[in-house]
């Protein structure tokens, strides 16, 4: 304690006022956004693992219906996004891009848990990452994005048991493709959405859409059998883990950095879903995996550091 005093002493008064009230608000806004981006994709990976227990008692479409309607209501009860003067300030072209965010977000559930039911979590993360991925190299525009987003691709070909590729299911390894492109959409139109109204608004709108779009097609897979205690209590779970809590904090995050460097960012994504198969699905990683995941955490840093994180968009909603 005394040595820091003693040390600031010795700072002329003129050197210390600005740079010392301002510093800590630049790191805040830097590092709250990444933050919140991290416990995200924590949150929905753990999801993942829950929702492939799952799977027996509804199937993925069941599973993913479910959790798209828990996730709705919850998020209509908390943002109350409905009411008549919210709804009337909103311009034709938000809505469309509200509409297309929740179309996006729909299908990526849907295409994703199919894709879960045939391969392992951390594969289908990582075939699914190939959607921000490209997001990312479209919107480079310095040689050290491309840097760090070669790293996060070398990260993800050591991920892959390349050498066992016959044992993947080719249909799995399609749907987790499609989730990707439905991914990159969803960054696109949410941060399209997230700008134009309250991030919680947004969110709240296009998981509702979402929910209308997949519970047909849960319904005709699963029957009778979505109706259970146990598969609402679990799916309740899984819709707090997986989509409540963590798109609304992508929302918020990408509300206050560019498209890119959320797309690199999210090169983590491959390396929690691995670690989220090994703890609670007793899916094991090789020490090639394992260095693949080091490659991975290498990128998401260096975008990290070198990416510039803008101002907060403005609210055009209360």
């Amino acid at each position: 304690m005394g040595s820091a005093y003693t040390i600031g002493a010795r700072i002329p008064s003129v050197l210390m006022s600005r740079p010392i009230s301002t510093y800590p608000t630049r790191v805040k806004r830097t590092l709250a956004p990444v933050a919140t981006i991290i416990v995200a994709m924590i949150s929905i990976q753990s999801g993942a693992a829950l929702a492939k227990q799952l799977f027996p008692l509804v199937g993925a479409a069941g599973a993913s219906a479910l959790r798209l309607v828990f996730a709705a209501a919850i998020l209509l009860l908390v943002w109350k996004p409905l009411g008549a003067n919210r709804m009337h300030s909103i311009s034709p072209a938000v809505r469309r891009a509200v509409v297309f965010y929740g179309v996006s977000l729909g299908t990526m559930n849907l295409l994703f848990y199919f894709a879960l039911e045939r391969i392992p979590l951390g594969l289908a993360v990582a075939f699914e990452f190939c959607g921000p991925l490209t997001i990312a190299l479209i919107r480079s525009r310095r040689a050290l994005d491309v840097l760090w987003v070669v790293c996060a691709v070398s990260g993800l070909a050591l991920l892959l048991p390349l050498g066992d590729t016959a044992r993947l299911d080719p249909v799995g390894v399609a749907f987790a493709l499609g989730a990707g492109a439905c991914w990159a959409f969803y960054i696109v139109f949410g941060q399209a959405a997230g700008a134009a109204m309250h991030g919680g608004t947004a969110v709240a709108l296009g998981m509702s859409i979402a929910a209308v779009i997949v519970v047909p097609v849960g319904v005709v897979a699963a029957g009778r059998s979505l109706l259970s205690w146990e598969a609402a209590r679990t799916a309740l779970a899984i819709a707090i883990l997986s989509s409540a809590l963590p798109y609304s904090l992508e929302m918020y995050a990408l509300k206050r950095m560019p498209a890119q460097v959320f797309g690199v960012l999210m090169s983590i994504e491959p390396a929690i879903g691995a670690l989220s198969g090994l703890v609670f699905l007793s899916e094991k990683l090789s020490s090639l995996q394992c260095v693949g995941i080091g490659f991975i955490m290498v990128a998401s840093t260096g975008s990290t550091l070198v990416g510039r994180i803008t101002e907060p968009a403005p609210e055009l909603l209360p």
